[in-house]
């Protein structure tokens, strides 16, 4: 089992006429500071399309669209994991925010859709895809079992928590978020990173967009919380020690039992509520 991985963060699109020869610029020059694996931002390789309510047709694919393709093909002439990205238009005609992961061969590997969708001004993405209801599975990225958040899936910690549950060492968090709220995100991915026992690491799309103030640095931040990492730098290479996950399982809060038919019975009790309604207590459910 190895021990030691290198991953890096690539803070940059992909979606012009030269994104495929930046793709693998940036993606050789991950692999030559030792990357075995390479992770995009949220839609990397697509236009920031929720900057409006626009849905246009053309910014989503099928399975094996142009832009995955892209990604599959690049990935295997440099010899790299990628975590990438598309907007997927299933057999079922719904379009989903997929992160796609990929092999040094350019095998499709897994993927993971977007769970909580934003929906407000410059984040419209209800109006251009649809939220999944999978269970989040870890996926074994060069051997070894990580789980994907995409932005906002972030934010709600019990996403983290039953990857990390189900073994996930490393959460990998490809968004798109505006630098004035980054204060807010940062605490949050050192405290999944603590209750979680794992590595959390975030990649951010750098420049704003269509009016949209997109930007931040990226961050890596340790199983015992403290951050390794946080940069603007195109790329940012973080060096992973799976000990220090094993230890922090060991460790408070890590050792701490996991109820989760306890946990379960409790979900089940809650009903769904859709972004923007407001948290209703009632009698049966308020503390007295």
């Amino acid at each position: 089992m190895k021990d030691a991985l290198t991953i890096a963060l690539i803070s940059e699109t992909f979606y012009d006429e030269h994104g495929r020869d930046r793709l693998r610029e940036r993606l050789t020059q991950a692999r030559a500071e030792g990357a075995m694996v390479a992770v995009l931002p949220e839609l990397g390789c697509n236009r920031w399309c929720p900057s409006t309510r626009d849905a246009v047709d053309s910014d989503a694919e099928s399975p094996g669209g142009p832009r995955a393709a892209m990604q599959q093909e690049v990935a295997a002439e440099v010899g790299i994991w990628l975590v990438g990205g598309s907007l997927i238009r299933g057999e079922d005609d719904v379009r989903r925010n997929t992160a796609l992961v990929i092999d040094p061969t350019g095998t499709l590997r897994g993927t993971y859709s977007k769970i909580h969708i934003p929906d407000e001004p410059g984040f419209w993405e209800a109006d251009h895809y649809q939220a999944d209801d999978e269970i989040p599975r870890p996926l074994n990225i060069c051997d070894v079992p990580m789980g994907i958040q995409i932005c906002s899936d972030i934010n709600r910690p019990a996403g983290t928590h039953i990857l990390t549950a189900q073994g996930a060492e490393i959460i990998l968090g490809p968004r798109s978020t505006e630098l004035a709220t980054y204060e807010k995100w940062k605490p949050v991915f050192q405290a999944n990173a603590l209750t979680g026992g794992c590595y959390v690491l975030s990649v951010n799309r750098p420049v704003p967009e269509d009016g949209v103030l997109i930007g931040g640095p990226s961050i890596a931040v340790a199983p015992n919380g403290e951050i390794l990492l946080e940069t603007t730098d195109p790329i940012g290479i973080v060096e992973i020690n799976r000990e220090e996950v094993r230890q922090a399982r060991k460790d408070y809060p890590g050792y701490l039992a996991i109820p989760s038919d306890l946990y379960a019975r409790a979900w089940a009790g809650i009903p769904d509520r859709p972004a923007h309604a407001p948290i209703e207590l009632t009698n049966d459910t308020a503390m007295n």
